[in-house]
């Protein structure tokens, strides 16, 4: 596995040193940066250009599945393997659909880790086991239309940023955009959904993938 340059993106800082000496233990695999979020991440991979991307799947400002759909869209020679707690089919689906090439349970041996980099390496897609006993599911549904998908990027960016109790002129110093705009964006929002409170909108954000109970 000689010369494979890793980026790692997890916000929890103790975590993510552990997946770095883990990386570090594998013969030939360098970690080429860090990130702490999903924007760091697109950056990082901008300016580094790894040859994978290990993505929490749970980050704050932008999820690992929104940070992994942008990277496979803007830098293809980047492969994204996400790590999760959840097996449940909608969060596998989603990854598949975004076009991640692996995805691996956080509770898996290193050697699991170790395999799913060999794999996307050699172009294969890797699933932890207890996600490809599944396979033929996700198979049956990739047609399907999912909760994520009725939404633009760009409103799942807010949505998620509202679920996470950032303030309408804190979305839109970070978005760069006017606080008019996200105003316009929530109030879209909250029409396509059905939805007219905040506890409502956190509550979706939840139910489908941009945050997690603990955020």
């Amino acid at each position: 596995m000689a010369g494979l340059r890793v980026l790692i993106a997890e916000d929890h800082v103790l975590v993510r040193a552990g997946l770095r000496k883990l990386l570090e233990s594998l013969q030939g695999v360098e970690v080429v940066g860090e990130a702490g979020d999903g924007r760091d991440a697109l950056a990082q991979t901008a300016a580094k250009k790894p040859d994978v991307a290990l993505l929490d799947i749970a980050m704050p400002g932008l999820n690992g599945l929104d940070t992994a759909e942008r990277i496979v869209a803007e830098q293809p020679g980047t492969k994204v393997i996400l790590l999760s707690m959840h097996a449940n089919e909608e969060y596998v689906l989603q990854a598949l659909r975004a076009g991640v090439a692996g995805y691996i349970l956080k509770d898996s041996a290193l050697t699991e880790l170790e395999l799913a980099i060999q794999s996307v390496r050699r172009g294969d897609t890797y699933l932890s086991p207890a996600v490809s006993r599944h396979i033929g599911e996700y198979v049956r549904r990739t047609g399907e239309a999912t909760p994520r998908e009725s939404l633009t990027q760009r409103q799942r960016e807010i949505l998620q940023l509202i679920a996470e109790g950032k303030s309408t002129k804190r979305i839109a110093g970070m978005l760069g955009v006017s606080v008019k705009t996200v105003e316009t964006h929530r109030s879209q929002l909250m029409n396509k959904l059905d939805i007219h409170d905040i506890a409502g909108l956190v509550r979706y954000a939840i139910r489908i993938g941009l945050v997690t109970s603990e955020s």
